[in-house]
Formats: structure tokens, C-alpha cells, sequence
């Protein structure tokens, strides 16, 4: 019999309990009951069958269930998994709430469209799962908030899909800046080259049979169907996600908040361009914010300033003693006109991780948050969101760091926020 479901036979009700699901707190589990943790990969393709990849080649990790919304991402990566693991018994489902509702999986990794992330997540730590989620970590600002209070209330494990964090650049470069190497840190340059496409002017088209793209919408306004709105271009339509910007931004902000933990946001204001086709993410977006004894700059080219032009993605720290430039993997350290890769003199003060799957299974185990825990990630991410509303709103804006608002603006506070798509509200 194949494990993958059939999607003319799957209910399609949208509710919990037309599926016969009920996320019962009882279902909460505790870790694994054995030495070996089981893993569900729900959304798959791409980023997905990384997860798949990676959590095989781990000890003591059985991949147990795997789910995407497309038959034929499903089919092929339940065939890769065989071929890697021949001895695998993994159920193939349509419907991540199936994952969900078994009491014998401990975790899952989300590699879903965007704007799937926060409720699938929140769905999970009320089902008592831990959760390894691609980033950015959610849609909007309300869904980072959601997300933190459940994980937090039902004691749950996270960690963001920043691979990069786990090298050991990041890793020396927190070291140096938090070491004094450069002083106080008092701006901070961010950059990331490439402009999201326009894809054209599609026009719609019959959904494949083996795609459910109601479910593949699910919180998301309707929309008709075309190829170039579906799967990895989904990034470059605001109802999913934010374009080139919100891909990468939380790669290379990581190590700033990581290193400096920039506090107060006062005001964003955002800049960019439309695309020429159907896609309405920012084509290119800069956008500059205000901390508290903190400037922080995104621009879409590289800044003007040492070393910059050579890489496509970086971060350049200026302090009152000098300056650092990293990027994933290098860095250089320039004081009193020097240029350095290293300041030996300060020690090695973090743990290196184990890598970044690896570091997760440990956390599930010893029920501590990993490295890119939910909080962490939280803070990282929501300036992001708030730089895409000033953007769409076409003006700068002042906020309240506290309260997490905009200062007297209704229409920039609605966007904190969006409505699910009725039938499609389950948290």
C-alpha cells in the first residue's frame, strides 16, 4: 500500500474537527521515550529536503513522517528518503494536522511558504512537538508574538533555520565585537545584492490534480492559481512573503543582534522600487533605522566602505575604536588604519555548536533553547516586517518599542497584523 495519501479521497475540510483532529494537551510529550528522537518534515521541495537530508545523516534521529501539499514533492522525496534510509516505514501525508495529531513524533521541521510558518509552529507546541522552522520566522509582527507565547507556555524547543549561525565566524565575530575589539558599536551597515523579478503578466490557470492549492493558500487571501505564484517564487509576492529583503535579511542581521542586541527601535522609514510584472514584493528595498545609541542601515548594493564591493552579503560594525566587516564566512577587523582577521588576545568565551540540526536534537533532549531560539529570532525579525510596512506605505514611521506599536498611525498598526482567510484561522 502506498504511504502517500490520495488526494480525490482527503477530506478538504478546513476545520480541526472535520479531519477527526484534536490537539489534545494530553498528546504532550516529554522529549523521546528511547534514545532516538522522531522527526516529521512537513513542506518539502527545495529548503525541505535539506531538512530531510541533514536530520537522515544524524545519529539517533528516525524520520518518521514527511507532508507537502504537492503529490509529487511528496512522492519523490518519500522515494529519496527510501533510497537513503531502506529500511524507512515513513507515512506521507497531505495534511500536516495528521503529523500533528501522532503521539510518536517529538519534532518536526517547517520548510513551508512564509506564510505558513507561525501557525504551523503554534499548532505544533500546543501538540507538544518542537519545532526546527525555516525563516524568516513569521509573516507579520502579531505572529512572532503568537509564536512566543505559546512556545512559552507549553515549554516547547526552537530553533530558526539560520544555518549560518552555527559556523564558527559568527561564532569569533560575537566574540570580537562583544570583547571591546572595536569599541562601542555605533552604526551598523547591512547588505544584500539581487532584485526580486517581476515574472510577467501569467495569466490563470487550472491547479495541477496533484497540487492542493487551497491548502497551499490556506491563511492567505484567495488568489488564482499561476505556476509563477506557486512554490519557490511565492517569496515575491507580499500575501506570502517579502522579496530578496525578507529572504536574507535574518542571515546577515543574526550576527548583529547576536552580537550587540540592539534595544529601542525609535523610527524606520524604507525606500525601493515596484517590479514591472505580476510579482508585488519590493523589486530592491533600503531602509534605515533608529535604536537607542544605534543607527542600522539595509541597502540593496553594497555601502561605501572598505571591503564592502567584493561581497554580495555583509555586515560592517563602526565603533568608537575601529571597524569590522564579516560576512558568512570572513572577516577583517580594522584599528588605528590596521587591517586583521583575528585579535588573539581575546578569548574564546562560546561554545562552538555542534552544527545547527545537531544543535537542535541536543536542545530537544536536554529541554534548553538552541542557539537561534525563538526569542532570539523574534527580535531579529521584527524590524524586517516593520521596514516592508513603511515601504508599502510609502513614509517613515515612528515606533514604540514597548508597546510595539506605531506612534499614532492606525493604518501602519493594522498591518502588525492580517486577517486570516476565513475557514483557515486555526490558532
Amino acid at each position: 500500500m502506498s504511504n502517500t495519501i490520495n488526494r480525490r479521497d482527503f477530506i478538504r475540510k478546513s476545520a480541526l474537527g472535520a479531519l477527526g483532529l484534536t490537539l489534545l494537551p494530553s498528546f504532550i510529550s516529554h522529549g523521546a521515550a528511547s534514545d532516538r528522537l522522531r522527526i516529521a518534515h512537513i513542506g518539502l521541495n527545495g529548503m525541505g529536503n535539506n531538512h530531510m537530508n541533514w536530520f537522515a545523516a544524524l545519529p539517533n534521529v528516525d524520520i518518521v513522517a514527511l507532508c507537502d501539499v504537492d503529490q509529487d514533492h511528496l512522492n519523490g522525496t518519500l522515494k529519496t528518503l527510501k533510497d537513503l534510509k531502506p529500511d524507512s516505514q515513513a507515512k506521507g501525508y497531505e495534511d500536516f494536522r495528521h503529523i500533528l495529531d501522532r503521539k510518536d513524533i517529538d519534532a518536526i521541521t517547517v520548510a513551508t511558504p512564509d506564510h505558513w510558518h507561525a501557525q504551523i509552529a503554534t499548532l505544533a507546541f500546543q501538540a507538544g512537538k518542537d519545532v526546527y522552522g525555516e525563516k524568516p520566522l513569521s509573516y507579520c509582527v502579531k505572529e512572532g508574538q503568537m509564536m512566543l507565547k505559546h512556545q512559552q507556555k507549553h515549554n516547547r524547543i526552537f530553533q530558526l533555520g539560520t544555518q549560518i549561525h552555527a559556523g564558527d565566524n559568527y561564532h569569533r565575530v560575537v566574540e570580537l565585537i562583544k570583547g571591546g575589539a572595536i569599541g562601542n558599536v555605533h552604526t551598523v551597515r547591512l547588505w544584500k545584492t539581487g532584485f526580486s523579478p517581476g515574472l510577467g503578466q501569467p495569466k490563470a490557470q487550472t491547479p495541477p490534480p496533484t497540487l492542493n492549492w487551497d491548502m497551499w493558500l490556506g491563511p492567505a487571501p484567495y488568489a488564482d492559481y499561476f505556476p509563477e505564484r506557486c512554490h519557490l517564487n511565492y517569496r515575491y509576492f507580499l500575501d506570502y512573503s517579502g522579496g530578496v529583503f525578507a529572504d536574507f535579511w535574518c542571515h546577515i542581521a543574526d550576527v548583529v543582534w547576536w552580537s550587540i542586541q540592539p534595544k529601542g527601535l525609535k523610527s524606520v522609514v524604507a525606500r525601493g522600487e515596484k517590479t514591472d510584472g505580476v510579482a508585488d514584493a519590493p523589486k530592491w528595498l533600503d531602509a534605515d533605522f533608529e535604536f537607542d545609541g544605534l543607527k542600522l542601515y539595509w541597502t540593496s548594493i553594497p555601502p561605501d566602505v572598505p571591503g564592502a564591493a567584493q561581497r554580495h552579503i555583509g555586515a560592517y560594525f563602526e565603533g568608537d575604536k575601529g571597524t569590522l566587516l564579516c560576512d558568512y564566512e570572513s572577516r577583517s577587523i580594522t584599528i588605528n588604519g590596521e587591517t586583521v582577521t583575528d585579535i588573539p588576545e581575546i578569548p574564546q568565551t562560546i561554545v562552538r555548536s555542534p552544527g545547527h540540526q545537531q544543535n537542535f536534537v541536543d536542545a530537544v533532549k536536554s529541554r534548553t533553547q538552541p542557539e537561534s531560539n525563538l526569542a532570539h529570532a523574534r527580535e531579529l525579525t521584527l524590524p524586517m516586517h516593520l521596514a516592508l510596512i513603511s515601504w508599502r506605505l510609502n513614509r517613515p514611521m515612528k515606533w514604540n518599542a514597548d508597546k510595539e506599536k506605531f506612534i499614532d498611525d492606525k493604518e501602519g498598526n493594522a498591518l502588525l497584523n492580517r486577517k486570516y482567510r476565513k475557514g483557515w484561522d486555526w490558532v
